[in-house]
């Protein structure tokens, strides 16, 4: 009950706070590229439920359907502004809205796309699922360069199911089982100030 109020909480008063960056936000991408300022993709979250994610766009709507499921490197479908976003995490800002409305949390694991999730054991799933996703923890943190990462190997995709996914499911099943109120708060301190470094 506390996790959900605080999320709320914090959600209302960071749209509320941040809404001048929002705008501006939505209005670069509009003047970028053609298409919708957000960009809407199901993953899967609390107890196995799909929804669909919020995130501003950052890629051309014509390639948003093309290539990988994860971004690597200086990836050509970004549009300019994307790429400022992503280096920043400024497109995930529109996930506060997903956890206004009960689909994602502060803080927790990031939710996956069902192929992804596919690949976590059925004990792994379990843990992961019983709590809500999140735009932020220690995993994202860890990773936050891993387009970068991606890009310097020869398979992307099977260095992130063999090497990228294990450590990571780690960091969720950890979560799930530790988390707590003041975890939380160290998490997105964690987050600013790794945002701050980049």
């Amino acid at each position: 009950m506390l996790k959900r109020s605080f999320d709320i909480s914090g959600s209302s008063v960071g749209i509320a706070l941040l809404s001048p960056l929002l705008l501006l936000i939505a209005l670069l991408i509009k003047l970028d590229s053609r298409g919708p300022i957000f960009f809407r993709q199901e993953r899967v979250g609390l107890f196995g439920k799909k929804f669909q994610i919020h995130k501003f766009r950052t890629m051309g709507i014509e390639h948003e359907s093309k290539g990988l499921q994860i971004t690597v490197g200086l990836d050509r479908r970004i549009t300019r502004t994307g790429f400022f976003l992503r280096k920043y995490k400024l497109d995930e800002l529109a996930q506060l809205i997903d956890v206004l409305v009960g689909d994602m949390s502060l803080v927790g694991p990031r939710p996956e796309v069902m192929p992804y999730v596919e690949h976590y054991s059925p004990e792994a799933r379990a843990i992961v699922q019983s709590v809500r996703p999140g735009i932020t923890d220690w995993a994202s943190i860890k990773f936050k360069d891993e387009n970068q990462i991606l890009a310097a190997a020869s398979d992307p995709h099977l260095t992130y199911i063999n090497e990228v996914m294990p450590i990571k499911i780690k960091y969720y099943v950890d979560y799930a089982q530790e988390h707590s109120f003041w975890g939380d708060l160290r998490i997105i301190f964690a987050t600013f100030s790794a945002l701050i470094r980049s």
